[in-house]
């Protein structure tokens, strides 16, 4: 039972040296998340529908 206590005591030393993300912080993250998601989404969308185009030229 004393091991049980001492972990859940070294989870929360650790938990209180982590650095949490302010509100601003957290808008800019989540900002250039959603805008690479959307970047790479275009990128492979052009990429597939160009393949399946030059698929469709060279009649494979």
């Amino acid at each position: 039972m004393k091991k049980i206590a001492k972990f859940f005591n070294n989870v929360k030393k650790e938990m209180q040296k982590v650095k949490w993300p302010n509100k601003k912080d957290m808008i800019t993250y989540s900002l250039a998340t959603i805008s690479i998601m959307i970047i790479f989404g275009v990128f492979f969308t052009v990429i597939d529908l160009a393949s399946a185009g030059i698929k469709v030229l060279i009649g494979a």
